[in-house]
C-alpha cells in the first residue's frame, strides 16, 4: 500500500537542509568512522584468514589501520581525511579509553560481543546535531574480567556483560555526553559533557581527539598530513593541512580551572611494541604511554598527525563539567577575525564575526550568524525537534515518539566511511611486506574487482561493522523516512561496477562476499521509491530504472546459479538465516546432494514479483518497460506452479499432510524428503505477494492484451491466479504463491501461541520443537534441531545469533507488510482465526495491525514501565537517568522479548520506525489516484 507522510517535512529546517545538500554538502561531515576496525577482514593479511587472531583488540592502540579508523564518538569527513574521537582516563585503567572494548568470536560465549554501555540519543539526517551518552567506569574496566568470565560460561549460559561486573555500583561512574552541532556545513562543535554520579569526588583526564587517517604508510608515495601548534589570540590552536581536504583550525576551550594542553604523536605503528624493530615515533599510542606510564617522549607538543586536547578535569559529588572542541576551513576562521577564542558554558569570550555572505563561496544562501556555542547547541536541538515534530504529528503517544526517535539516532549514527580494495588487500601494499601467498586462493579471491570507498549504513560499527546485502536494503527503507536521497544513493551504491560482481550478484558481505543473501533489493527500492514520493511528491523515474537495469543482471545471476536442475526451485545456501536449518545450508552437505529451499524459492518468486511492479511503473514513462513487466509476471507463475506443484508431482515444498512449507533434501541416489521443520522458512513464500489493481496501470498500452493472452493459453498457470477471471476488491488480481485455503493454513499456525506467535511477533521457529525437536539420521549421523527461545547453544553455524526462536523486525515486518497486501485483494470478508485456537475471527489488515502492535511492543513501556526488550538491564530500567535511553537488538527472546544478539544494531531493527510511521496512516489524508483502470476478465 502506497507510503504516506505527514505534509510540511521539508519547510522545516532540517528539511531544507536536506532538499538544498546537492548543493551545500551537510552530509561532508558524520558519524562516519567504526566502532571496531581491529579483527575485520579487510585489516586481515593472515595466511589463513584469522582476522580476529591477526589483529586483536590488544594492537589497536598501537598499530596504524589500513583501510579505515575507530573510536568513541567517532566523527568524520566522507573520506575520513580527518577523524574525530574521544579518549578517557581514569587514573586506573591500563590503557586509556579511547575505542570500545569486547569479545572477539572465540572469546564470547555467543561469538563477538561489545562489552560497553553507550547509547545513541539523537540525530538529524545532515547531522546538523547528534548526540550520544558512554558511561566510563570510575574503578579500573574490567578488561580480564570479561574476557575470564564469558570465556567459562558455556554457550547454554547467558553472557557477562558490563553491567554483571559491578564495576557501575554505587553510581561510581561518569556518564559523558557528546554532542555535535554544525555551525556551517564545515564548521562543527565537538561538546562533551561529564557528569560524575558518585556521591565522592573524581577526577578524569579527557582528550577530544583530532587526526589523519594513515594513507601515507601504504605505497611509499602519499604525502603524510600535518597538525601543527600554533599561538592564537585565545590560546594556542591546531592548524590541519592535507594533501585532499583544505586547511583546517581546530581550538578547544575547557573549564579555566583544568589546563588545556596539545599533544600530539603519529598515527603509525608503534614497531618497539608489536615487533621489537627500531622506528622513529612518536607511535599512534604516544597519548596512552604518557598518561599511563609517564614517558614523555612518547608524545611531541609541537606537531604530528594525531592531536588531542588534554584536560584533567576534578568533578564534585554530582558534578558536571563541559569541553568543546572546533574545527572549520582556516580561511573562513581568518575571515571571522582571526583565531578567536570559543565560549563554553558561561564563560564569555570575544566572539567571531559572522562570514561576509559575500565570502560565502560553498553555495550558503546567508552568512552563518554569529558563533556562540550554547546558541548554537540550543538552536541545532531546537531544528531537529522541529523535524522530529512534523515527523511524527499523527504519533500522539510521547513513549512512541521516543522509541522512534532513538531509533532513528541508533541508524544514523551507524553509518561508516567503508573503504576495501579486494585486489590490493590480496595482492599487498608497494611499502609493506608481501602477504601470504596462499591468500590469492582463500577469502574473497574472485572478488578482485571490489573497490569500495564510500559512506555506508552499517548493521552495528561495532559487531557488524561491515555491509550486508540484505541488511542494507532493509537499513535503506527505514533510513528513507527521514532521508530518502541517502537510503537512494546506498541501494545504487550495491549495484555499481565497484560492488556488484560481473557475473551479477551483489556482494554479501566482507567474510564472504560470495555468500548468497535473500534478493530483497528490488523491494527495497521500490519502498524506497513511494517514501521519497511521499516526501517529494514527485516520482524519481531515474533512480528507479538505474537500480532496475542492474537489477536484471542480478537476477539472471539467481536464475543460472541457484536453480539446480532448472525447475524454478531455488536452493541459495545460508540466505541470511544462520542456524534456521539442521545443516550449514552454504557448506556442502555431509549427506551430499542438494536441499530445494522453501525461503530461496519463495525469495525469488517474491524478487520475480517486485521487478513486474518496478517494470510497470517505469512503463507509465517508457512503453517498452511493459514486455519486460509481462516476462517477470510470466516468470512468478513459473516459479509458483514449480512450488506448488507437490499437488501431483514429487518436486513441490508444499507438504498436503502438515499443511506446511518444507525444504526438500535431494540425496545422491535420487532419492527426495521433506525436512518437517516448522521454521520462518515455511512461512517465507507467505512474502511473494502483490496486488495487480485495475487502476493502477490502466494506461500501459499493450499490457491488458499480453496478460490476457499469457492467462487464456497457459490455463495450467491460470489456475495460479486467484480468480483472475473474477477480481477481487477495487478490481484487483492477486498473485501470490498461495491461494485463500493455503493462506489460512500458514496462518493457522504462524498465529498460535504453541507454534510461532510469541507476545513480541512472530517467532523464526514454531515452538512446537521445544517438546518435539526435529532429527534426520544418516549414515549413523544424527542432525537435529530444537526450539531455543534465546541465544543458540552451539558454534557450528558461528554462534552470534540464532533463528532456532528468537523473534527478528526483517521477517516480522515483511509478514506484516504482506498481511496488509493481502487484504487489499480479499478486503474484510476474508477473515481468520487471531490468535489460534482464540475463536476470534479478523481480517487480515486487522491481524497485520494486531502484529505490529506486538513488535512495537517491544519498545515501549509496558503496564509496570518496564520494556520487554530492556528486560535484561533492570538497574538501567529502574534508574531515571537511563530508563528512557533505548538499545535495539538484532534479535528478540522467543518467550519474554527481551533483547538479545548484537546490542546496537539499530539496522534492520530500526524498521520499527517504519512499523510506528504506518500506524499514523489513518490521521495522513490520501494522495488521490485520477489514473484510469483496466479490466484483465474477458470482454
Amino acid at each position: 500500500m502506497p507510503f504516506k507522510l505527514p505534509p510540511g517535512l521539508l519547510d522545516t529546517v532540517e528539511g531544507k537542509r536536506l532538499h538544498a545538500a546537492d548543493k551545500i554538502p551537510w552530509r561532508r561531515w558524520g558519524p562516519y568512522l567504526s566502532d571496531r576496525q581491529w579483527g575485520t577482514v579487510r585489516e586481515d593479511y593472515s595466511e589463513y584468514g584469522t582476522a580476529w587472531d591477526y589483529f586483536p583488540h590488544d594492537h589497536a592502540r598501537s598499530r596504524a589501520y589500513r583501510w579505515g579508523e575507530d573510536g568513541i564518538a567517532g566523527f568524520g569527513d566522507e573520506k575520513l581525511r580527518w577523524c574525530v574521537g574521544l579518549a578517557l582516563w581514569n587514573g586506573r585503567d591500563p590503557i586509556i579509553k579511547e575505542r570500545l572494548f569486547g569479545l572477539n568470536n572465540e572469546e564470547g560465549n555467543h561469538g563477538e560481543d561489545v562489552k560497553e554501555l553507550y547509547f545513541h540519543l539523537d540525530a538529524t539526517p545532515t547531522h546538523s546535531y547528534m548526540r550520544m551518552m558512554y558511561r566510563y567506569p570510575q574503578a579500573a574496566f574490567p578488561y580480564a574480567d570479561l574476557v575470564a568470565e564469558n570465556a567459562r560460561r558455556g554457550p547454554d549460559q547467558v553472557e557477562y556483560e558490563i553491567l554483571d561486573t559491578g564495576v557501575f555500583d554505587d553510581q561510581r561512574y561518569f556518564d559523558v555526553f557528546v554532542e555535535y552541532a554544525k555551525h556551517a556545513y564545515d564548521d562543527i562543535t565537538m561538546r562533551i559533557t561529564v557528569h560524575n554520579r558518585a556521591d565522592e569526588a573524581a577526577e578524569l583526564h579527557l582528550l577530544p581527539q583530532f587526526w589523519a587517517r594513515n594513507t601515507w604508510s601504504w605505497d611509499g608515495e602519499t604525502n603524510k598530513p600535518s597538525l601543527r601548534r600554533r599561538a592564537g589570540a585565545g590560546g594556542d590552536e591546531v592548524v590541519a593541512r592535507h594533501g585532499a581536504h583544505e586547511p583546517l583550525l581546530i581550538t578547544a576551550q575547557a573549564d579555566p580551572a583544568s589546563p588545556l594542553q596539545w599533544l600530539f604523536c603519529e598515527n603509525e605503528t608503534n614497531v618497539r611494541r608489536l615487533f621489537g624493530s627500531e622506528g622513529a615515533g612518536p607511535f599512534k599510542d604516544g597519548f596512552n604511554d604518557y598518561l599511563v606510564h609517564g614517558d614523555a617522549h612518547a608524545v611531541r607538543r609541537d606537531a604530528g598527525t594525531r592531536a588531542a586536547a588534554h584536560v584533567k578535569l576534578s568533578l564534585d559529588p554530582g558534578g558536571c563539567k563541559v569541553m568543546t572542541l572546533r574545527w572549520r576551513p582556516l580561511a573562513a576562521a581568518s575571515l571571522d577575525g582571526a583565531s578567536t577564542a570559543m565560549r563554553a558554558g558561561a564563560d564569555a569570550q570575544p566572539q567571531p564575526q559572522p562570514r561576509p555572505a559575500a565570502t560565502d563561496a560553498h553555495g550558503h544562501p546567508h552568512a552563518p550568524p554569529p558563533y556562540d556555542v550554547d546558541a548554537l547547541f540550543a538552536g541545532r536541538r531546537a531544528e531537529a525537534d522541529a523535524f522530529y515534530a512534523c515527523l511524527q504529528q499523527a504519533l500522539p503517544d510521547p513513549d512512541a515518539r521516543l522509541v522512534q526517535r532513538q531509533a532513528l539516532a541508533g541508524l544514523l549514527w551507524s553509518k561508516q566511511y567503508y573503504e576495501f580494495d579486494v585486489s590490493r588487500w590480496l595482492d599487498g601494499d608497494p611499502a609493506q611486506p608481501a602477504p601470504p601467498a596462499r591468500r590469492k586462493r582463500g577469502r574473497n579471491a574472485d572478488w578482485r574487482h571490489l573497490a569500495n570507498g564510500d559512506v555506508i549504513s552499517m548493521p552495528d560499527k561495532w559487531e557488524y561493522p561491515w555491509y550486508a546485502s540484505w541488511d542494507l536494503a532493509f537499513q535503506a527503507a527505514a533510513l528513507a523516512l527521514v532521508d530518502p536521497s541517502f537510503a537512494k544513493q546506498q541501494l545504487l551504491l550495491l549495484v555499481k561496477d565497484r560492488y556488484q560482481h560481473p557475473n551479477g550478484q551483489l556482494p554479501a558481505y566482507e567474510w564472504a562476499f560470495g555468500d548468497g543473501n535473500p534478493p530483497v533489493h528490488a523491494w527495497a527500492a521500490w519502498r524506497v521509491y513511494e517514501i521519497d514520493r511521499a516526501w517529494t511528491g514527485r516520482p524519481d523515474h531515474e533512480f528507479l530504472e538505474l537500480v532496475f537495469h542492474k537489477l536484471l543482471l542480478n537476477f539472471g545471476w539467481w536464475v543460472n546459479r541457484r536453480d539446480a536442475d532448472g525447475h524454478n526451485i531455488f536452493q541459495g545456501g545460508f540466505l541470511g538465516l544462520d542456524n534456521v536449518g539442521i545443516f550449514d545450508r552454504s557448506a556442502p552437505l555431509p549427506t551430499g546432494g542438494h536441499i530445494d529451499q522453501a525461503d530461496g524459492t519463495a525469495w525469488m518468486a517474491a524478487y520475480a514479483l517486485d521487478m513486474m511492479r518496478i517494470a510497470l511503473e517505469l512503463a507509465t514513462v517508457n512503453k517498452t518497460f511493459v514486455d519486460i513487466g509481462v516476462k517477470f509476471f510470466e516468470h512468478f507463475l513459473y516459479i509458483a506452479s514449480a512450488v506448488n506443484s507437490g499437488d501431483t508431482e514429487e518436486r513441490g515444498l508444499w507438504d498436503e499432510e502438515d499443511e506446511f512449507f518444507y525444504d526438500a533434501l535431494h540425496l545422491p541416489d535420487g532419492s527426495s524428503q521433506p525436512m518437517r521443520v516448522r521454521s520462518i522458512v515455511g512461512l517465507i513464500p507467505l512474502f511473494a505477494v502483490h496486488v495487480l489493481e485495475e487502476r493502477v496501470h490502466g494506461r500501459l498500452p499493450g499490457l491488458k492484451e499480453r496478460l490476457r493472452w499469457f492467462l487464456r493459453h497457459r490455463p495450467d498457470l491460470a489456475r495460479l491466479v486467484s480468480r483472475w477471471t473474477e477480481p477481487g476488491v477495487g478490481n484487483a488480481v492477486l498473485l501470490s504463491l498461495l491461494r485463500g485455503h493455503r493462506t489460512k493454513a500458514l496462518l493457522r499456525r504462524a498465529l498460535d501461541a504453541d507454534e510461532f506467535l510469541s507476545d513480541h511477533g512472530v517467532r523464526a521457529l514454531s515452538r512446537y520443537h521445544r517438546e518435539h525437536p526435529f532429527v534426520y539420521r544418516y549414515g549413523g549421523d544424527s542432525f537435529g534441531i530444537r526450539y531455543l527461545p534465546g541465544e543458540a547453544d552451539g558454534r557450528v553455524f558461528g554462534g552470534n545469533s540464532n533463528w532456532r526462536g528468537p523473534v527478528w523486525l526483517p521477517v516480522n515486518y515483511l509478514l506484516i507488510e504482506s498481511l496488509h497486501e493481502f487484504h487489499r485483494y480479499y478486503g474484510d470478508e476474508f477473515r481468520v482465526e487471531y490468535p489460534t485456537g482464540s475463536g476470534q475471527m479478523r481480517s487480515l489488515r486487522e491481524i497485520a495491525n494486531a502484529l505490529s502492535d506486538r513488535v512495537i511492543g517491544l519498545f515501549l513501556r509496558d503496564a509496570s514501565g518496564r520494556r520487554p526488550s530492556m528486560a535484561g538491564y533492570p538497574a538501567l530500567q529502574g534508574d531515571p537517568m537511563t530508563r528512557d535511553m533505548l538499545l535495539f537488538h538484532e534479535y528478540f527472546h522467543g518467550d519474554d522479548g527481551r533483547g538479545m544478539g548484537a546490542s546496537h544494531q539499530t539496522g534492520w531493527t530500526s524498521l520499527v520506525a517504519l512499523l510506528l510511521q504506518r500506524t499514523c496512516d489513518d490521521a495522513i489524508p490520501d494522495v488521490p489516484d485520477e489514473t484510469e483502470s483496466i479490466d484483465l476478465r474477458e470482454d
